[in-house]
């Protein structure tokens, strides 16, 4: 029957030890990397949840203050400086449903205003904040709209198509803008276009280039060199089959593509001298970072601890800051050369817990995952966390839901099925007119795998995730009901004709390009994929949580799935919260994983819970 939740007078119950600790994780402050403004470098921006919820912060560097920028129930995500460091941008929506307008304050303090009024509601769909003229971008259910508000001049449309377009890169001097579109019709692969600002209008757009690669290949605009007048864009391709790097002179039209000799993916970013890029490379779950000099071509690898760079920026004196961790170490705001550059408390959370690589022959190819032991001998009761995008990847940061479940005595399994960034373009698009079916064939082959190996009972296996890997769980739990024992779907999709119907219009062109059309075209496509279809043979109990306003998985084809599991007699449970696609608030986060703690404790009983302490290895 469908319920709250609640705890059933049997629950195994975790000590007051192992619920501190998990707890603690959550709630520990975390910072995001800090933004700083171009031409004011002291004065930076960051998110934080130091107050409970996820807010903005502005620091002075030089006096070393910080100020709440942003202070609303379910938290602000989303924030900028102007290049001058006078003016802080944030998005503001509505109890997290991402539909909303850019309001702006004071560095300084003041009261904050609507940025730009003609720009009506809409979900984001890129900002540039330049020195004289903004470009915003919006999307709504009619398509995309990208508008520019020079200072002292009204503000003009320049861009309306049916299918998304965003607002990706502004020069210096900001005569030039690039936006990427998909008027090809798939927006995974999106095409760059140039415009010049002062001449550009909707019924004359001033282009100045256009650059396409072709089907199932995208181009990435990242940002124009730094100098005054530079022409140089740093363009993100995958013409060999994963993400690389070249440099476009918009000017000359010239092209110079970097060959950087690593595995798996590389981005990038521009030094603040324009001579050279501090590149990350992303490859087998972990990062590195590197310095590519322009002139010579030489790459020097810089020296951080092995673990996940979440984002780095290099600073004008030179250094480099970043965003760190891994399974084991808590999170840190750090200098490349090792000193912390920001903390927001002395609390240090519990450490976390080292993660075992496993690669498992699967019908696509050597399929990569994760893995933690609890302690004791297996095989053990284990959950299956997997993760959403479905272009994500799971990786060696650290992550509070893993090792709540470890505390718990769970063995944890992460796998970075097909559709995973991180391992080539042919395998983040080898889901393509199957989605759901060939990610869950790949988990299913590192099930076996470790069944095999004696590290999961097969008795006792948990399928578990969020938004995409809610629709895995939800789907994975009707077409291979054999393999587990309890399911946790976190704001998934459960019925995907009607998610098509209630979903933002950008994720509607996304779903139109990775099954092949839309439902009026491909129907049978869409009903092989949805979890709907096959809810008669859900065997396990399973635990659905959603968001009153998630505009992503919406609220109504997950109503549809419950109905049905209602009408089947089918044991599960709902928790409902009223924020969109997952919360801000750490309180509401922790509830929600007590809920998935205390459904797992009475579905899949680990057998024994210890009070084990998380593994600390040295300091980074």
């Amino acid at each position: 029957m469908s319920a709250e939740p609640t705890e059933a007078p049997d629950t195994p119950a975790l000590s007051p030890e192992v619920t501190a600790r998990w707890q603690a994780r959550f709630r520990a402050p975390r910072v995001s990397l800090p933004d700083w403004a171009q031409d004011a470098p002291h004065r930076s921006l960051y998110s934080s949840d130091v107050s409970g919820v996820v807010e903005q912060y502005a620091w002075d560097r030089e006096t070393d203050t910080h100020r709440q920028v942003t202070d609303r129930p379910n938290g602000t995500l989303v924030g900028t400086l102007s290049p001058d460091g006078e003016t802080i941008w944030w998005f503001a929506d509505s109890d997290g449903n991402e539909f909303g307008v850019w309001r702006t304050r004071p560095f300084a303090d003041g009261p904050d205003t609507v940025a730009v009024p003609d720009v009506e509601a809409a979900y984001p769909a890129g900002l540039e904040v330049g020195r004289t003229t903004v470009a915003i971008g919006r999307s709504t259910d009619d398509g995309s709209e990208l508008w520019l508000a020079p200072a002292g001049a009204a503000p003009r449309v320049i861009y309306r198509h049916e299918d998304p377009a965003s607002v990706d890169a502004l020069t210096r001097d900001d005569e030039l803008l690039v936006i990427s579109h998909s008027e090809h019709g798939d927006p995974r692969y999106p095409a760059l276009r140039v415009l010049r600002t002062g001449d550009t209008t909707l019924d004359e757009p001033a282009v100045v280039a256009d650059k396409w690669d072709g089907e199932g290949r995208g181009l990435h605009a990242l940002e124009f060199g730094p100098l005054a007048d530079d022409r140089r864009l740093l363009v993100g391709h995958e013409r060999r089959g994963r993400e690389e790097l070249l440099v476009w002179d918009v000017a000359t039209g010239v092209e110079t593509e970097l060959e950087i000799d690593l595995p798996g993916d590389v981005t990038a970013g521009w030094y603040p001298d324009g001579s050279a890029l501090l590149v990350g490379h992303d490859h087998a779950a972990r990062s590195e970072l590197y310095r590519y000099d322009l002139a010579t071509g030489a790459l020097e690898k810089l020296d951080t601890p092995r673990g996940v760079v979440r984002g780095a920026t290099a600073r004008p004196e030179g250094t480099v800051e970043l965003a760190w961790s891994s399974s084991a170490r808590p999170p840190v705001i750090r200098r490349a050369d090792g000193p912390v550059v920001l903390s927001v408390s002395t609390e240090e959370p519990p450490a976390g817990y080292p993660v075992e690589d496993r690669w498992v022959p699967g019908p696509g190819g050597d399929v990569h995952a994760l893995l933690v032991r609890p302690e004791g001998p297996g095989p053990y009761a284990t959950a299956f966390l997997v993760h959403g995008g479905p272009e994500s990847a799971d990786d060696d940061s650290y992550r509070a839901r893993r090792a709540a479940y470890v505390d718990a005595g769970y063995a944890v399994v992460h796998v970075n099925y097909r559709g995973s960034t991180g391992y080539g373009s042919a395998w983040r698009d080898a889901l393509t007119g199957r989605p759901g079916l060939t990610e869950l064939e790949d988990v299913g082959a590192v099930y076996d795998a470790l069944v095999a190996e004696g590290v999961v009972d097969p008795a006792r296996a948990l399928l578990s995730g969020g938004s995409w890997g809610g629709f895995l769980t939800l789907l994975g739990l009707g077409t291979q009901p054999e393999r587990w024992a309890a399911g946790i779907a976190e704001v998934p999709v459960a019925d995907y004709l009607a998610a098509y119907e209630d979903e933002m219009e950008g994720l509607r062109a996304y779903d139109r390009a990775l099954f092949g059309g839309s439902p009026e075209e491909v129907r049978d496509v869409y009903v092989r994929s949805s979890p709907i279809t096959y809810v008669d043979a859900v065997a396990a109990p399973v635990l659905v949580v959603a968001g009153a306003n998630d505009p992503r998985c919406p609220i109504r084809q997950i109503d549809n799935y419950l109905t049905r599991l209602d009408e089947l007699d089918k044991p599960h449970e709902v928790y409902r919260f009223d924020a969109g696609h997952g919360s801000l608030v750490i309180e509401e986060t922790i509830r929600q994983v007590e809920i998935a703690l205390s459904f797992a404790l009475r579905t899949v009983p680990p057998g024994r819970v210890l009070p084990r302490e998380g593994v600390a290895p040295s300091e980074p």
